[in-house]
Parts: structure tokens; C-alpha cells; sequence
């Protein structure tokens, strides 16, 4: 890593998510519809770098499944935007998929608190990123996801080399070729989504990407661990209104059952609905269903065969 402001500079020089791109020198002479033109046809570049790493990502996202269903973690860790969008995908978790809180976690460098002000030089802090992944207790069936766009960050890169000495999984999501993290990592992601609209602002199409892997990551793992059945969220967590009327909404969609069966089945299985939609589809008690599903470990469509 640089030792000096003038080697640090020369290094994020040769980043492609830092390039200067001459053509949008003058944007802020530009009508405000003709910017927002401009940025959104920059968006829409995104998917198509996504797109671009899909084998690697769905390689990634097997082995992530394969450690969690022996009762490993899924743990996201980056700085600033990259490190946000960690811990925002990671606490969308538990309302959707029912998760323990523990099972996915975001860690962000410098603390919760770097979530809405930056905490100064924790980025650069690979000691500290060892240091939180050791109050964790990492274990071999974790696994670590570094997020960074610029590939360089000394706290994801510091993470994933932690964790992969310690036996950890380990991916690296950035948004540069050849990066310091994806070189770090068992699996590693590059996105490129090239130079920003705005100079080295990793916010913009870097950030989208990160949110469209990490999407993939948790989403498809859920998928894998039994926590769907077709595209429905059957370990819904029905924590207020919106989420009680969608658990019933669900319900009816995989069974096709009247309001009345809906409600005595929820009842009996305590608003759990993958219980509920076991107990009208199989035609058995509350019970029963449950310890059909813990005979599957979780997997709906399993225990409908069993």
C-alpha cells in the first residue's frame, strides 16, 4: 500500500473508477433534463457489467450456500458507500427471509456510526478489520464478502485476508480490473462499470453495481437455503400490517385456499406461513407440518414431496 499522499495518488491515477472523462468537463452548464439524460443512460451501462461476471458470481453464491446451511454466517465488510450497502442488504435480511439477525451482518469501518457521518482513517485500517472479524469469532463455516469499488481499500482487502488465513469463504466485489481485493479473495467479483459522471464519485454506477451483487449474493442464497418457495417469501417475517396482509396474500397464492383456511392455518401455525402452506397443501396438522420442515431443513418444496 502507498506510503505517501503523492504514491497514493499516482495509484487511484491508474483506477478506472477514478478516471477523469474530459467530454462532461462542461455538465454544469448543461439544462438539468439534459444531465439527468446523461447520467441515466450512464445507469443503464450498470446491468451489462453485472452481466458480464454472472458465472462468477453464481460460483460465489453455491459455495456461500453451502457453508450457511452448516450454520455459517454471510458477513459483508467495506467503508463508506460500499460498507452502507453491506449493512443495508444485511438488515433487509431477518423482515424477508426470517433470518436471525446474527446470520447476516454488514460491518462497516469505523462502526454503526459511520452509517450517516465518516468516521476519519478507519478505510485504512486493515488491523481493524481483523479486529472485528476476531469479535465475531470467525469460524470456517463464515463466509466474508469485502466490498470495495476501488478494489484497494485497506479495510476490505485487510477482511478478506483475514478471514481466508482463518478458513473463512471469501469474496471480493469491486469495481477495477486486477484488483488488490479480488486477488485477496477465493472469489472474486469485478465489475467494471468504468469512469463516474462525476470524477472518482464511486457512489453513482460503482454503488449501483455493488447493490445488484450484494442483491444476487443474499437473495439467491435465501433461495438455495429453502427460503422461497417458487418466487414467494414464504419465511416472511410478519412484523406490522403491510407484512401480516402479504403473509396471507401468500398464502393464498400457493395454495389457492379461502380467507377462512388461511386464517385457521396461520392461527395453528403461529404466523408462520411456510407451516401454514404445508398444513392446506398436505392436508395435515400443525405439527406435523413442522416436523416435516424440520426433516427437510426448511426446504418447503422437499417436505410436499416427503
Amino acid at each position: 500500500m502507498p506510503t505517501s499522499y503523492s504514491e497514493l495518488r499516482a495509484q487511484l491515477a491508474t483506477l478506472t473508477t477514478e478516471a477523469f472523462r474530459p467530454e462532461l468537463a462542461e455538465i454544469d452548464r448543461l439544462p438539468t433534463l439534459d444531465i439527468a439524460r446523461t447520467m441515466n443512460g450512464e445507469d443503464r451501462t450498470v446491468p451489462e457489467a453485472v452481466a458480464r461476471q454472472l458465472p462468477a458470481i453464481a460460483a460465489a453464491i453455491d459455495a456461500t450456500a453451502e457453508r450457511m446451511s452448516r450454520g455459517g454466517r454471510l458477513i459483508y465488510m467495506g467503508a463508506g458507500t460500499a460498507g452502507r450497502l453491506g449493512v443495508l442488504d444485511a438488515s433487509e435480511c431477518p423482515p424477508t427471509f426470517n433470518t436471525d439477525p446474527s446470520q447476516v451482518l454488514g460491518l462497516i469501518a469505523g462502526g454503526p456510526s459511520a452509517m450517516i457521518k465518516a468516521v476519519e482513517g478507519a478505510e485504512d485500517s486493515r488491523e481493524l478489520a481483523a479486529a472485528d472479524l476476531d469479535a465475531l469469532g470467525l469460524t470456517t463455516d463464515d463466509t466474508v464478502v469485502g466490498v470495495s469499488a476501488s478494489g484497494r481499500t485497506p479495510y476490505a482487502v485487510g477482511a478478506v485476508e483475514h478471514a481466508r488465513a482463518h478458513g473463512a469463504l471469501t469474496i471480493g466485489v469491486s469495481c477495477n480490473e486486477d484488483s488488490a481485493l479480488a486477488a485477496a479473495a477465493e472469489h472474486g467479483i469485478e465489475v467494471v462499470t468504468g469512469p463516474e459522471l462525476l470524477t472518482g464519485s464511486t457512489r453513482l454506477k460503482a454503488g449501483t453495481a455493488q447493490k445488484l451483487v450484494l442483491n444476487m449474493i443474499s437473495t439467491i442464497t435465501m433461495i438455495r437455503l429453502g427460503k422461497t418457495y417458487g418466487n414467494l417469501m414464504v419465511d416472511v417475517r410478519a412484523s406490522n400490517d403491510k407484512l401480516q396482509a402479504r403473509s396471507r396474500r401468500i398464502v393464498a397464492l400457493a395454495t389457492g385456499a379461502p380467507d377462512e383456511q388461511i386464517e385457521t392455518a396461520l392461527a395453528a401455525a403461529d404466523g408462520e406461513v411456510k407451516t401454514a402452506i404445508l398444513m392446506i397443501l398436505a392436508d395435515i396438522d400443525a405439527k406435523t407440518a413442522e416436523q416435516r420442515l424440520t426433516a427437510s431443513e426448511g426446504h418447503l418444496r422437499t417436505a410436499l414431496h416427503a
